[in-house]
């Protein structure tokens, strides 16, 4: 457990932390948008699957998030 604290606040390399942004920002565009035609939506899906994609976009963006602050960067070196 000490580990995944540690690697979670170590400093996240660009590359990842770029992944986890686009990932949080992409779905929030779907889940809002999903949000914001919901009548049209209702024409084409039922309300239990609309839910289903809002809330999953929901999931995915944020588990994403938070997944990516585990990768370190190994370029940095400790503190002495």
């Amino acid at each position: 457990m000490k580990k995944m604290h540690k690697l979670y606040f170590s400093p996240t390399p660009e590359k990842w932390r770029k992944i986890g942004d686009s990932l949080l920002a992409a779905a929030t565009v779907v889940a809002v948008g999903g949000i914001w035609q919901f009548d049209t939506l209702k024409e084409i899906f039922t309300v239990p699957q609309i839910r289903l994609m809002v809330g999953g976009s929901i999931v995915i963006g944020v588990v994403g998030k938070f997944l990516t602050n585990f990768f370190k960067d190994d370029s940095t070196s400790p503190a002495p």
